[in-house]
């Protein structure tokens, strides 16, 4: 047959174009996963939620929809090779239809013909939902592409991601509930080394100190409520004063703070995670821990306070607290060490 008895090819070129172009639209057609997982579908549809259930039900067909668009891309392929040997004939029509299976794919992901496509299956999206609900049988044995769980959204692949997440979800969570969930995560990988009162700012008292009134009234001034009782240096830790059992104290009878301090003394490690420490707290019922380097020299204290604020990433200041950062107080050097009036620096 020519090309001017009748028309006919004229007519399959025409379809031939067509085809392709068809072709063209289902390869660039992209199925989107919902931006929610399908916990939060699930939970939402189940309060009622319309477009939860609608987004739900085709989260769920997802899969069969990805099966049908490859089906329908391998027909229309095959259409383009019968009619490309058609239209330019056997040898040509193949070398055609060899081409067209090369470019095709890269032909479809110009923002054009992804535009157009996606338009086209917005449109269509619910005609295809019920089709799949109205053929199962035919569905099923046509599926090729796995059903949809919702492990596109749930999957996490490291803690630092997770955090990521927390920090971005803006007008899910409050500031301090992001602030609570992100130290929580980072608990763990703290060290004490990082919240412990450091050496330099903490407050002793020796053992033999007599418990006068101007002693009472200047252990109470310090605004804590629990002191370390030390025989010779802050090295020698030898018991806990505790400065709230001293207001039934008789102070016409001073006593030295080696008989009414509490001996227990607890030691950590200052290489230890707070997860120790708090699970430390828990075990021992105490309050406050001695912080000791290899060389068992003390290098700070650490009260449960300390890892509850480490935890929750806020301070507690109650009617005790004179400072609400004891780091800054050691840097303003609260004892007073090598500093006399006419010190100077070099």
């Amino acid at each position: 047959m020519s090309y001017n008895s009748g028309g006919m090819p004229i007519y399959l070129l025409i379809l031939t174009v067509l085809v392709f172009i068809i072709l063209l639209i289902m390869a660039a057609i992209r199925p989107r996963h919902s931006t929610l997982n399908i916990f939060e579908l699930e939970r939402r549809a189940g309060i009622g939620d319309y477009h939860a259930e609608k987004a739900l039900d085709r989260e769920k067909m997802l899969g069969d929809i990805v099966s049908l668009q490859r089906v329908l891309i391998a027909v229309t392929q095959v259409i383009v090779v019968i009619l490309s040997e058609l239209t330019f004939g056997i040898y040509f029509g193949i070398l055609v239809a060899f081409i067209v299976a090369l470019v095709y794919g890269s032909i479809a992901r110009l923002g054009i013909i992804k535009k157009l496509a996606q338009k086209i299956y917005n449109h269509s999206e619910r005609y295809v939902l019920k089709f799949i609900k109205k053929a199962p049988i035919l569905v099923k044995f046509l599926r090729s592409a796995p059903m949809s769980t919702g492990s596109h959204v749930l999957h996490i692949d490291s803690r630092q991601e997770l955090q990521h997440l927390v920090a971005e979800s803006d007008g899910v969570l409050t500031p301090e509930e992001k602030k609570l969930i992100v130290n929580s995560l980072s608990f763990n990988d703290q060290l004490v080394s990082n919240v412990m009162t450091p050496r330099e700012s903490i407050y002793s008292i020796k053992k033999s100190e007599f418990l006068g009134p101007l002693t009472l009234d200047d252990l109470h001034k310090t605004g804590f409520t629990r002191l370390p009782v030390i025989s010779s240096d802050i090295d020698h830790v030898v018991g806990i004063l505790h400065l709230e059992g001293l207001l039934a104290l008789d102070i016409k009878r001073s006593s030295t703070a080696e008989k009414v301090m509490e001996p227990k003394v607890f030691y950590i490690h200052e290489s230890q995670t707070l997860q120790h420490a708090l699970t430390e707290f828990l075990s021992t019922r105490h309050y406050l821990l001695i912080v000791i380097n290899k060389d068992r020299h003390t290098m700070g204290l650490l009260t449960l306070t300390d890892v509850i604020e480490a935890l929750i990433g806020r301070k507690i200041v109650d009617e005790f607290d004179n400072h609400d950062n004891l780091r800054e107080v050691a840097m303003r050097n609260p004892h007073g060490n090598n500093h006399p009036e006419n010190h100077q620096d070099v």
